[in-house]
């Protein structure tokens, strides 16, 4: 007998467990790091700890939004959850923003009006917040990077690294120098590079909420490619495809056939070739022996 062939885990199984594993631990240290904080008096802490409470609603949304998307289609949504994950992206890049946006209004003040920091207490807790968001990361970069759920979930987690990073930097200088303002730079710096990352976030999750078309697909390309490999195809038009999640793309399009075509046989050719060629598997076609019945459309240029 030959080996037992091992399987892969369960990509979305796989998802659901890191996520959750992430959200236990950012969590977890979330409380950690308020209290640490007001100690110290470190608005870098505070602005690390906010980010991580952000996370940890945002992390608790995405575990959700993966068990939701596996719900099945009902009368009311007759394409199930698997949008849910794109929504919940979006939510996390706006919360991003608003984060940022905070940081910034605090760091202004802060930096007119210095107060006493405790870098001692400031330095303890930077280093154990950096090891729990290292120890986040590296749960989550095992699970499917190109799921924009987990990419949120990713960049969230990269900002507490980033966070903790400067303020270990901090209460270094403060340690060293005394010198306090370096506390609002770097919570500046740090929310710049959050704001980057949000931003990106935010234009590929829209993109899928819009229904822009998938990936690197041009739908001219579509009509071209089935004229020219199947002979039951005289004339492709109407083309329309959009995302209804990163994973799943759709696609309608009008296809003249020939008359002595069987409408059912062409439909097959035409579902095969998209696959074959475009990997797209949900498709509808409307097949036309003559001229084309919707005169109103328009079809994309």
């Amino acid at each position: 007998m030959g080996a037992p062939v091992s399987l892969k885990p369960d990509a979305h199984g796989r998802n659901v467990r890191r996520i959750f594993w992430a959200l236990v631990l950012i969590g977890g240290f979330t409380v950690v790091e308020v209290i640490g904080g007001i100690i110290s008096g470190s608005l870098a802490l505070l602005a690390d700890a906010a980010h991580m409470f952000v996370d940890t609603v945002s992390l608790l949304f995405a575990w959700v939004g993966f068990k939701l998307s596996r719900r099945p289609a009902d009368r009311a949504r007759t394409y199930g959850y698997h949008r849910f994950p794109v929504l919940v992206a979006y939510t996390n890049g706006v919360f991003l923003v608003i984060v940022v946006g905070w940081i910034f209004f605090e760091a202004v003040e802060r930096f007119f009006s210095p107060t006493p920091i405790l870098a001692g207490p400031m330095l303890t807790v930077a280093v154990l917040g950096l090891l729990v968001n290292i120890a986040a990361f590296a749960v989550l970069h095992g699970a499917d990077r190109q799921n924009l759920n987990v990419r949120g979930a990713l960049l969230h987690v990269l900002g507490d690294m980033l966070g903790s990073a400067a303020a270990v930097s901090a209460a270094i200088v403060i340690m060293t120098s005394g010198w306090t303002p370096i506390d609002p730079l770097l919570s500046v710096f740090v929310g710049l590079l959050v704001l980057r990352s949000a931003w990106f976030l935010l234009k590929d999750a829209a993109h899928v909420l819009l229904e822009g078309v998938p990936g690197e697909l041009d739908v001219r390309e579509i009509g071209r490619d089935l004229v020219s490999n199947l002979d039951v195809v005289e004339d492709v038009h109407h083309v329309h495809a959009w995302s209804l999640s990163q994973e799943h793309a759709l696609l309608t399009l009008h296809a003249r056939i020939l008359e002595n075509a069987h409408p059912d046989s062409a439909i097959a050719a035409i579902q095969s070739r998209l696959a074959s060629r475009f990997d797209i598997s949900h498709v509808t076609v409307q097949i036309e022996l003559d001229v084309c019945s919707d005169e109103h459309a328009t079809a994309p240029d």
